[in-house]
């Protein structure tokens, strides 16, 4: 539940704030938020990540649908992770939808946040972007260093069953598993 909360919530701050600067900014219009280091900026994004890929929308679509499926069919293994793996995979698919819709409805991704110091300059991005990368990263730094077990918390270990090679024992242990028809 906390996986499908945390994607909605993630999706509608995403959209909610993209259709604001839809709404109230014109085509490359700057607000200043920090001087110096933040402005709001409309940017129209057809590509991905720093405008990659530009002009292929269909393809980012497939792509986006795919990941989105891949998350799905892998939402075990990732929450298995613990409640961080559950954060990685409501950022993750949140981030995904978010910008999935935006792709669908307009054929372009809406990114406002703009930072910059002095003459550097990092590309616009959005919620869903932030999203996304908090989502990977923390599912990387997951994968390299995994949540360790308390002594006292359930192994899952004890739901496999082990079969030895041997034809005639692996019949006989068969036969004692529920729900294996021979």
């Amino acid at each position: 539940m906390f996986v499908a909360g945390l994607l909605v919530l993630v999706t509608l701050l995403d959209q909610i704030t993209k259709y604001w600067v839809w709404r109230d900014f014109r085509l490359g219009e700057a607000r200043t938020v920090i001087p110096g280091l933040l402005d709001l900026r409309y940017i129209r994004n057809e590509g991905a990540a720093w405008g990659m890929f530009s002009g292929h929308r269909w393809p980012l679509i497939a792509v986006s649908v795919v990941m989105l499926v891949l998350l799905i069919a892998h939402r075990r293994e990732i929450q298995a992770l613990g409640r961080l793996g559950a954060l990685a995979l409501g950022l993750l698919g949140g981030g995904i939808l978010g910008n999935l819709i935006d792709r669908v409805r307009y054929g372009y991704v809406v990114d406002f946040l703009d930072f910059h110091w002095g003459s550097s300059h990092f590309p616009a991005f959005n919620i869903a972007d932030s999203s996304i990368c908090l989502g990977v990263a923390l599912y990387m730094i997951l994968s390299f260093f995994p949540p360790r077990r308390r002594a006292d918390e359930p192994s899952r270990a004890q739901d496999t069953v082990v079969v030895p090679l041997d034809s005639g024992a692996v019949y006989e242990r068969l036969k004692l598993v529920p729900d294996v028809r021979l």
